[in-house]
């Protein structure tokens, strides 16, 4: 398997672990079309519950992060081997 394809796939993991680790802690309330959502100052963990929307958009984040780094190491590696 091409080294790219590998990291990328690592990067995203990796990226959409440490953000949902890290997202911020959050509740959500809605009541027909309004939406309010509250934030606190310190990371929710492994609290059980579903994701808010900000939360949802941390962890997406990070995964993008992730691997759009985990591609670009295995793009080096890949020149690196040429």
């Amino acid at each position: 398997m091409n080294a790219k394809i590998v990291l990328l796939i690592v990067g995203l993991v990796a990226g959409g672990l440490t953000g949902y680790l890290t997202r911020p802690e959050a509740a959500e309330i809605k009541i027909g079309s309004f939406s309010l959502e509250v934030q606190g100052d310190s990371p929710a963990g492994t609290r059980g519950g579903s994701l808010t929307t900000g939360q949802m958009q941390h962890v997406g984040l990070f995964a993008v992060i992730g691997a759009v780094l985990g591609f670009g190491i295995g793009f080096v590696a890949d020149r690196r081997k040429a």
